[in-house]
């Protein structure tokens, strides 16, 4: 996940964690035409639409050559994965209402990926997210949320377990499940602290301060935002759940 041996994978990472989305796409320019390559720079746009809420033009160019190179059904599921999300982003963001094309590429892509794909259970995430935040569908979440765990687990994808993690907590907390929602949010911190992602920092410490009495939800919120202001105000959704002057 932060790029292991690849010394290109290393550099992309270094800069997708800080939020520099836009330099480590670039990064991938000169390996465009294959697919994989294709595939994780559109990953990196439509990320840097979710978190900053711009840049929605190079995420739909870079999809459409990442959906014109792919020559298999995994390749083509994967892109596929990525219009679902982009079209998620630009729907719970308030850009424009594009609910059912995220539903009908989500659902694309499940027909297309094998069982097995590394990539399903990123899928099955974000399907989990079209069940929660555009169907309020709390209770289709939950098992989708629960596969995509499981499958981040048996692939090793460590990144994405921060974000199950998380995404399991916020429904143990809508549930009433304080200590259950404390522990999904620590996990989440821990994972993004130990991986040095900190573009995504800031928002588990604010999870987190959400299942924590005083004073320590309020010691949360106030390194959260630290790093929110350190980081130029991104993600820009949670400037609402910080403060009214952040």
């Amino acid at each position: 996940m932060t790029g292991g041996d690849d010394p290109l994978q290393r550099a992309i990472w270094r800069l997708r964690s800080r939020g520099c989305w836009t330099d480590a796409a670039a990064l991938l320019d000169p390996h465009a035409g294959s697919a994989p390559a294709a595939v994780q720079r559109t990953a990196l746009l439509v990320e840097r639409c979710l978190f900053t809420g711009q840049g929605w033009a190079e995420a739909e160019d870079a999809l459409r050559t990442a959906e014109a190179v792919a020559q298999d059904d995994d390749e083509r599921g994967a892109a596929a994965c990525e219009r679902g999300q982009l079209a998620y982003a630009a729907t719970v963001l308030g850009v424009r209402d594009r609910a059912d094309e995220a539903r009908s590429a989500l659902g694309r892509a499940a027909a297309l990926l094998a069982p097995g794909s590394p990539t399903r259970p990123l899928l099955d995430f974000r399907r989990g997210l079209v069940a929660e935040h555009l169907a309020d569908s709390p209770q289709a979440a939950k098992p989708a949320y629960r596969r995509a765990h499981a499958g981040a687990t048996a692939h090793g994808d460590t990144l994405l377990l921060s974000f199950t993690w998380r995404h399991l907590a916020g429904l143990a907390l809508r549930d009433g499940e304080l200590a259950e929602a404390r522990h999904g949010f620590a996990e989440s911190l821990r994972i993004r602290e130990e991986l040095g992602f900190l573009v995504g920092t800031a928002p588990a410490l604010a999870a987190l301060a959400e299942a924590e009495p005083e004073p320590e939800a309020a010691r949360l919120r106030a390194e959260a935002l630290r790093l929110f202001r350190l980081l130029g105000g991104i993600p820009t959704w949670l400037a609402a759940h910080l403060s009214p002057a952040a």
